[in-house]
């Protein structure tokens, strides 16, 4: 007789405990539709916080901690909290029944008791709680989120991180934005309209081969000389020299200075220059005597500048062969 009592009170708990877990999880799929915050979403209060938590577990529950008053001044808490209503809403939109998975919310202003005694002291925090029906007891254990400020896509980072860790998979479906679509539509008419008014104005310095000639020229002369190397490697403006001298020309072919560039840059620019001067303006001198003159100075600049470049090649390095009298050192 002892016996089949105990088997019956086994049997009629193992049976309560049966019909409890369906019943549990219809109340969270009715709080998650309930209408009282966000589509698909639980708000949670010190009461409700160990009904969702508790084991046993059949789904998993992802929680966030916030504290959105504007006393606590938590800005990522505010920032965050529109992607993660939408996480929830599009979970809900696709699984209306939530199918074994549940997202939540616990504001500090209505779960102070939850904050202290899980001792936290920052938010956000988010946690994932997985199913305590399979698994060892340590797969059973909250999982924690790392947050990343500037994730501007935050909704679909954490919906790629709870589907990494349920066999669930989790979309994001952001609503069309009309405002950016009608800025975006307005901007392109206002430019294409500006450009119509602009365009007689413009046309002669857009056709007109000496603009291009000089802009194709200086950016020819800034990257020749360096300036993207300088940007990428952050180099010195300068360095100390001996005897408290300043040195501007950086050793081996590798290295340079921000000074260095510039030097560079005005040198090919006077070689430019020259080279110009002697090609279009020498063969229009109607002097013959200036002509020669002319011809003359501008083939000296270009001897003295590039002497002066083959110096600086043998300052990077000892052992350059090469040189052009007058050499300036």
């Amino acid at each position: 007789m002892r016996l089949l009592s105990v088997l019956a009170t086994f049997s009629s708990l193992l049976s309560l405990s049966v019909a409890q877990k369906p019943h549990k999880y219809h109340t969270l799929v009715e709080l998650s539709n309930s209408g009282k915050g966000p589509k698909g979403q639980i708000l949670l209060n010190d009461n409700n916080y160990n009904d969702l938590t508790s084991a046993p577990r059949n789904y998993t529950a992802v929680v966030l901690f916030t504290a959105m008053d504007q006393r606590f001044g938590c800005t990522l808490c505010r920032d965050f909290q529109p992607e993660f209503d939408l996480l929830g809403s599009s979970w809900n939109k696709q699984h209306p029944k939530q199918d074994g998975i549940f997202f939540a919310v616990l504001d500090f202003s209505v779960g102070k008791q939850t904050f202290q005694r899980l001792q936290m002291s920052t938010a956000p925090i988010m946690m994932l709680f997985p199913p305590t029906t399979v698994g060892s007891a340590a797969e059973h254990a909250p999982i924690r989120y790392d947050f990343n400020p500037n994730d501007v896509n935050a909704a679909e980072a954490v919906a790629h991180w709870v589907s990494s860790r349920t066999k669930q998979t989790v979309t994001i479906h952001r609503p069309f934005n009309y405002v950016k679509f009608v800025t975006m539509i307005v901007g392109v008419i206002g430019t294409a309209t500006m450009s119509k008014l602009a365009y007689p104005y413009l046309a002669p310095a857009l056709y007109s081969r000496n603009l291009w000639a000089a802009l194709s020229l200086v950016a020819v002369l800034l990257f020749t000389s360096g300036h993207m190397f300088n940007h990428i490697r952050k180099v010195p403006y300068t360095v100390p020299g001996r005897n408290g001298g300043v040195s501007y020309i950086a050793g081996g072919f590798s290295n340079q200075f921000g000074l260095e560039t510039q030097i560079i840059a005005v040198v090919y620019a006077v070689l430019a220059f020259s080279s110009i001067a002697l090609c279009l303006k020498m063969p229009r001198m109607e002097s013959a005597g200036s002509q020669k003159i002319a011809v003359m100075a501008w083939n000296l600049v270009l001897l003295v500048m590039f002497s002066f470049l083959m110096s600086v090649f043998k300052m990077k390095n000892g052992g350059y062969p090469f040189f052009l009298p007058p050499l300036i050192a």
